[in-house]
């Protein structure tokens, strides 16, 4: 029997590597989609290219969108990356780095591709770290899509097609997280999470995303492979 095809927001970072690991696990053909989104930096791009190599990704497509017309924020903008702050800090508010609907658009796009690929599942590598800060990386949110777009497709209205919505990294931790990827095999030295790396791609190691991810190597008692600059 052919494998179930999934789509995959694949990012190029840990998080979503590691979904894609669980999509792959889990027995999907892997489907994988980037974008390349008016974001501060190419090295994500690249990165995810690597990963979507190395993880036997049957097709990965690289999305073209411009929210830096919309700006809004300092991945799309010339707002200042915040740095060096605390994990408490971090966990209060809604930080600098929130890009307005993002997780919406990308899965608006992901919704679209499955619906061709006449799929039933996307993956998504959101997680509970980013719960506090984010407002698209809650659960409310996700349940609330998945209705939509069941409501918003001819598969859906049709039956033929019930579209499920996989964030299988929700609840947990980046400890958690980085266990589990490294179980199933991840390379995390393919992946990039920094939000504001130099020309050589070397991450900072003071934004809010190295210093989580640095965190979660920590408590996970690993080494973290990645180029700190």
């Amino acid at each position: 029997m052919a494998q179930p095809k999934a789509v995959v927001l694949l990012s190029g970072g840990l998080d979503s590597t590691t979904a894609l690991a669980v999509a792959k696990q889990q027995g999907f053909s892997l489907h994988a989609l980037t974008f390349r989104y008016g974001q501060r930096h190419q090295v994500e791009i690249e990165a995810a290219r690597r990963v979507a190599a190395a993880m036997g990704v049957e097709e990965h497509l690289i999305a073209d969108i411009d929210l830096r017309m919309f700006g809004g924020s300092a991945l799309t903008s010339d707002v200042p990356v915040p740095k060096e702050r605390s994990v408490e800090e971090i966990g209060r508010g809604i930080p600098a780095t929130y890009v307005p609907a993002r997780n919406t658009i990308f899965l608006s796009f992901a919704l679209a591709w499955a619906e061709v690929l006449e799929s039933s599942d996307v993956f998504i590598g959101i997680n509970a770290i980013d719960y506090s800060g984010y407002p698209d990386c809650r659960p409310e949110f996700l349940e609330a899509f998945e209705r939509m777009a069941n409501l918003a497709t001819k598969a859906g209205v049709e039956g033929r097609t019930r579209l499920r919505i996989h964030a299988p990294l929700l609840r947990l931790s980046k400890a958690e997280i980085i266990r589990c990827g490294l179980a199933l095999g991840v390379d995390y030295g393919l992946t990039s999470t920094c939000y504001d790396p130099d020309e050589r791609g070397r991450a900072c190691g003071r934004c809010d995303a190295c210093r989580l991810r640095r965190k979660g190597f920590t408590e996970a008692d690993q080494k973290d492979p990645v180029e700190y600059a």
